[in-house]
């Protein structure tokens, strides 16, 4: 790993001996690399121009999600399903770019994501399994 990280490192484990790491390039694309237990892979871009740091939550086993605030002040997000990464989506939102999203899993097909809006409170958003749940502000 004697390449430059750039900004935003984020890592994740979705099972034995896996680690997946993601980072924004100088560029603002989100690259990805991954451990098996014995070598690391090269670095693979997963595109997008993001504006605050990544963050990644497994949510079953070969499965992740990696999530970001782009320009837009939308969240958005990409998946990987065992075998392949799926396109990014938005999620919407009115959130803060410069500020880094969080996300978390408690379960199989359960994903919880939190981020700061634009309005500087908390924003709360999760998948049930079937579809994504509205956002919803917290309680300061």
């Amino acid at each position: 790993m004697d390449q430059p990280i750039g900004r935003g490192l984020t890592a994740v484990s979705w099972g034995p001996n896996r680690i997946d790491l993601f980072w924004v390039d100088r560029d603002g694309a989100l690259l990805h690399r991954s451990s098996d237990g014995s070598a690391w892979s090269e670095a693979e871009s997963l595109g997008g121009t993001l504006a605050s740091a990544p963050t990644v939550t497994a949510w079953a086993e070969g499965r992740m999600e990696v999530f970001a605030v782009m320009a837009d002040g939308e969240l958005w997000d990409r998946y990987w399903d065992g075998e392949a990464w799926h396109a990014w989506e938005s999620l919407g939102g009115e959130l803060d770019p410069s500020e880094t999203p969080a996300a978390s899993s408690w379960g199989d097909d359960r994903l919880d994501v939190f981020a700061v809006g634009r309005d500087g409170l908390t924003w709360h958003r999760f998948w049930d399994g079937a579809r994504w749940v509205p956002w919803e502000q917290l309680p300061a």
